[in-house]
């Protein structure tokens, strides 16, 4: 293996550039950050829409910031898309020219075995404990399951984002992993104009939730507590369905009544970064998370933050943010209140925020731990 310039693919996020969510992110930075230190990079894209709905398709090109993208066949089927699309993304990436197979997430890792056998250097990322979330089928469950166990037998290396996810590969396996969290970039803070013209929002007017509207992200709970709350302040969900809008439509159901509730389907671009510059406190109410991207982009603006107390999220978050008992309304409650009755607790969290998870999670440092272990180290 010629370890001065590796030949790399990746699979198992849906596609880049793209927000669908925080898998896609961390390939972006990864592929991005190691074309630029000489590797050769390729992304195995997924075919099919957006998962949020065709209207924010993009373009599909060949080429995005130096990253080769290929677009694999996908049967755009609820359940089946992501399963299809990991089939066909391993198989591709077992047959071409790579030193690297860098494979993301519990599913897509059922393929590793090829490039495995074709003599590739494998390496898995588990970004979360997929097979607890909610909304797969038994089906999807079972290949998630499958990649699970093809992960700790075929991978040379198993990447995890948190220590509680280490602590169950090693319980449940006595498999080692390595633990190499995700990384955030200090965003240049944006003054509320869109989202005033757009929704009437301005600076600490509203509470925020951003995020994908999926079950165990506990936004059902999260409207309950709210309803509650004695505030003028508005709760913003940002965040698209995903795979089905039932779930957001059950959600919108709940809100109903209640006309400080909004909201704004899946949001990018100035949208999304003037949400995050001007929201008052940040809330991310999870009850099942990997390592949750939008947790660390939110303190990076600067965010006072309410998370649940799953691991996933205290380890973030140490002591500079405010922490409820999981799946606990009645808790969840206390803490919307007590940030909206005083202001002065929220002033101090905001001021420590940002440089804090910056220092603490740096993606060029993250890069080069991964790069070593490309190389064996």
């Amino acid at each position: 293996m010629n370890k001065n310039k590796l030949k790399i693919c990746m699979l198992g996020h849906k596609r880049i550039p793209s927000r669908e969510g925080g898998i896609e992110i961390v390939v972006e930075e990864l592929a991005t950050r190691m074309v630029a230190l000489g590797h050769d990079v390729t992304c195995y894209n997924r075919g099919g829409h957006h998962v949020s709905g065709k209207e924010f398709d993009q373009q599909k090109n060949k080429e995005y910031k130096g990253i080769k993208l290929k677009t694999v066949f996908t049967l755009n089927i609820k359940g089946i898309a992501a399963m299809s699309a990991s089939v066909f993304g391993g198989i591709r990436a077992a047959f071409g020219n790579y030193d690297v197979v860098h494979i993301h997430a519990e599913g897509p890792c059922a393929m590793l075995w090829l490039p495995k056998l074709l003599g590739k250097r494998c390496v898995a990322t588990i970004h979360g404990l997929d097979h607890q979330r909610a909304k797969w089928g038994k089906l999807a469950s079972t290949y998630i399951m499958l990649g699970e166990k093809f992960a700790v037998k075929f991978a040379d290396e198993i990447i995890v984002l948190s220590e509680g996810v280490q602590r169950y590969f090693e319980k449940t396996y006595g498999r080692k992993t390595r633990f190499i969290p995700n990384g955030v970039n200090k965003p240049e803070i944006k003054f509320a104009e869109l989202i005033t013209e757009k929704y009437g929002l301005t600076k600490d007017s509203y509470i925020l939730y951003l995020g994908r509207l999926v079950p165990e992200k506990g936004i059902r709970y999260l409207i309950e507590a709210f309803k509650d709350v004695q505030t003028d302040k508005k709760l913003v969900i940002a965040g698209g369905s995903s795979d089905t809008d039932e779930f957001a439509n059950e959600l919108k159901e709940l809100a109903k009544g209640d006309d400080r509730i909004l909201f704004t389907g899946f949001v990018q671009g100035q949208e999304l970064e003037e949400l995050y510059s001007n929201t008052y406190v940040y809330t991310l109410p999870s009850d099942l998370e990997g390592m949750p991207l939008s947790l660390l982009e939110a303190m990076s603006y600067g965010n006072c933050c309410i998370v649940s107390d799953i691991n996933e999220c205290t380890e973030v978050v140490e002591d500079k943010a405010l922490i409820f008992k999981k799946s606990d309304a009645s808790d969840l409650r206390k803490k919307l209140q007590k940030v909206c009755d005083n202001t002065e607790n929220v002033k101090i969290l905001k001021e420590q925020a940002a440089d804090f998870i910056c220092s603490k999670y740096n993606w060029d440092e993250i890069v080069q731990e991964t790069l070593n272990l490309y190389g064996g180290k």
